[in-house]
């Protein structure tokens, strides 16, 4: 049941962070809440393989710091690499020898 709560704490973590950080454009509706989602699960069944108890106050903190740090970093850094990616795109799109026409001496 608590892993039920922990992964609704990180969705919750990822909506919120896919509209409080910028370049949200640059990926889908849902990518942050899943993100959220996967690193708070990940995260507590780590720590409780690792054997802290779930019904312990230090794995929820831990947990919920940890998601937060990488909902917090995720969208800046994958918002700036996609628009890093589109311009390298469209440069290559837009150059002579991709069009298919000859430059004429």
């Amino acid at each position: 049941m608590e892993l039920l709560f922990i992964v609704l704490a990180g969705l919750i973590m990822g909506g919120i962070a896919r509209y409080l950080f910028p370049l949200r454009e640059t990926h889908g509706v849902v990518l942050m809440p899943a993100v959220g989602a996967i690193t708070a699960a990940i995260i507590w069944e780590v720590l409780t393989w690792l054997g802290w108890p779930y019904d312990g106050g230090w794995i929820w903190v831990v947990t919920l710091i940890v998601t937060a740090l990488v909902v917090a970093i995720t969208p800046p850094v994958l918002g700036r690499s996609r628009r890093a990616h589109d311009r390298a795109q469209l440069t290559a799109l837009l150059a002579p020898s991709a069009r298919g026409t000859k430059a004429r001496a």
